[in-house]
């Protein structure tokens, strides 16, 4: 049998796995009595954790949450997962480096050695934005409240960006290229909108509660895509053509992240590309340094003529030729 310590750090680590755990099964995979079992649980509320006694035929113990933060059990993996957790955290950006920071030091402290290494091993660097683009900050206040009224479906009232004030149906809350944006339907503008978290002043209390509207998009996370791409719920970029690349198929495809690329041989692919405009969308495909063949559409042809209209005044000097599309 166990000694008490080790049994009870195994028991903890038994009930933190799975929601409910019946007291035969928790006595057989200790290898105790469940008289044992018994002991050990009250000898585990003695020290702060809230164990609630489920009844029933198959009667047993359940993890529940307290008032306040006993001692946690980690093993190996979890540990060095919430070490580098707290690393991002703490160059996040959302408002929580400093606390991130302060857990980070207080987790590594009481680490053994060889996870202390590992952690120390990997040290993230946050790149600095220039000091003309300063990236926003987001109050973790902000970002709780509205986390908060998603999760219980309140309507959320706020002031956005000095403008008006702003009454919607919280839908979710998600990050984008390192910004928050509240998903969420507009009440006063019949219509989906995307808020900029850092934009958003909440108002308190909130509104009554609601039942959500289905979004008009597989997931958050598309409806939001599309709207950056300028398209009303396809999640299509708004100019979209297809080329004949003389490239294989396996130099294209590393390049290309939401393109299709389909192989036509040993040196020539299928390559269908979206981009915001027709003139970005050719230059996407010029810098494959390779030659190729339009399929279409016609847009995209007058593109390319556009730009090699521009090259060319640019390699001889000469002044800028009017743009002949829009």
């Amino acid at each position: 049998m166990q000694k008490t310590s080790a049994r009870l750090l195994a028991l903890l680590s038994l009930l933190q796995a799975r929601r409910d755990w019946p007291g035969a099964l928790l006595a057989d995979r200790l290898e105790v009595s469940p008289r044992t079992v018994r002991r050990d649980v009250d000898r585990l509320r003695e020290l702060g954790y809230p164990i609630l006694a489920t009844k029933g035929p198959d009667g047993g113990y359940r993890l529940d949450a307290g008032s306040r933060l006993p001692p946690l059990l980690f093993d190996d993996e979890q540990a060095v997962a919430l070490g580098v957790a707290l690393q991002i955290a703490a160059i996040s950006g959302v408002g929580i480096e400093e606390a991130a920071a302060r857990a980070l030091n207080t987790v590594r402290q009481v680490m053994p050695a060889r996870l202390r290494h590992r952690i120390d091993a990997l040290q993230v660097t946050a790149a600095e934005p220039p000091a003309s683009r300063p990236e926003p900050q987001v109050d973790s206040g902000v970002l709780v409240a509205l986390g908060t009224a998603v999760h219980a479906r309140e309507e959320l009232r706020f002031d956005y960006a000095g403008g008006e004030p702003r009454r919607v149906h919280p839908h979710h809350l998600l990050t984008w290229g390192g910004r928050w944006y509240l998903v969420a339907w507009d009440l006063d503008r019949e219509d989906w909108r995307t808020f900029r978290a850092d934009r958003i002043i909440p108002r308190t209390p909130t509104g009554p509660r609601f039942t959500p509207r289905e979004l008009p998009a597989a997931d958050p996370a598309a409806f939001v895509t599309a709207r950056f791409r300028g398209s009303a719920g396809s999640g299509d970029w708004p100019c979209r053509g297809e080329v004949i690349l003389h490239l294989s198929a396996a130099e294209v495809s590393p390049y290309i992240r939401d393109g299709v690329v389909e192989a036509l041989g040993p040196d020539r692919c299928r390559l269908v590309l979206g981009s915001w405009s027709w003139p970005s969308l050719a230059a996407a495909v010029g810098r494959f340094d390779a030659d190729f063949e339009v399929v279409g559409p016609a847009e995209l042809r007058d593109a390319f003529a556009h730009l090699a209209r521009r090259y060319a005044d640019a390699a001889t000097g000469a002044p800028a030729t009017p743009p002949a599309i829009p």
